[in-house]
């Protein structure tokens, strides 16, 4: 008798969280995420649920290996069950990176006790940008190195992720040599199985303030499909 109640309570509260998200007609289809996702440079948004079968040859960020200023190596396991932003910046810039750096200061400020939001900007310069000098520049600029990773490695390998990975660049239908600079103000945001769900003017603060929304959005959604396989395994028992 026990086992059918707690698979009627688990069949109960899966309808419950099914019917819910059925409420608001005004929204994209209820099994589709408020987030779309993106898997090339021109950011065409792609709306699927988040157990769509299709995401599991969709694009995400590769394997990598870079160092942060505390001199610790950082991979793509330093960000697996996060959600994070990206930018690409170096420490000389006179130009976009001061304005850069202190909005995605208002992020770690806004996300400093979350423990599942972190932030990684890549040196596009890293010749220059060693480990010391980019713990100078973290403590000149109050950036906390457990929440907001300054990364340092390669130029192949930072290039590679930013238009590869990350598509920071819009310079659309123009191809690159590996070794031209690479220079943007975007900010990208990857969720926790390292899909792209949004790109942001990293120099406006609307546009930044939309990334803080789309953060929680995220954090919504990924403890809503927590629920659901809850439910969908407490009814299979």
């Amino acid at each position: 008798m026990k086992l059918h109640i707690i698979n009627w309570m688990g069949f109960s509260v899966l309808a419950i969280l099914v019917f819910s998200s059925c409420g608001d007609s005004s929204q994209n289809t209820p099994t589709k995420s408020k987030l779309p996702f993106y898997q090339e440079a021109t950011f065409t948004p792609k709306w699927m649920s988040s157990n769509d079968e299709e995401l599991k040859t969709f694009h995400q960020i590769s394997p990598f290996q870079l160092t942060n200023q505390e001199g610790e190596k950082i991979t793509e396991k330093t960000f697996e069950n996060k959600i994070y932003v990206v930018d690409f910046f170096f420490t000389v810039c006179p130009g976009i990176c001061p304005k850069m750096q202190k909005n995605m200061g208002i992020l770690q400020d806004e996300f400093l006790k979350d423990d599942e939001v972190l932030l990684l900007s890549h040196s596009v310069t890293p010749e220059m940008d060693s480990v010391s000098v980019l713990k100078q520049y973290a403590e000149k600029n109050g950036i906390i190195s457990k929440k907001w990773h300054l990364a340092t490695g390669t130029q192949e390998e930072i290039y590679k992720l930013g238009r590869k990975d990350y598509f920071v660049e819009e310079d659309l239908g123009l191809e690159k040599e590996e070794d031209e600079f690479l220079h943007t103000e975007n900010f990208v945001l990857v969720d926790k199985n390292k899909h792209i769900r949004g790109i942001y003017n990293g120099l406006n603060k609307t546009s930044v303030k939309q990334l803080v929304k789309d953060v929680r959005t995220l954090q919504d959604e990924q403890k809503s499909n927590t629920y659901v396989k809850e439910a969908i395994s407490s009814a299979s028992l």
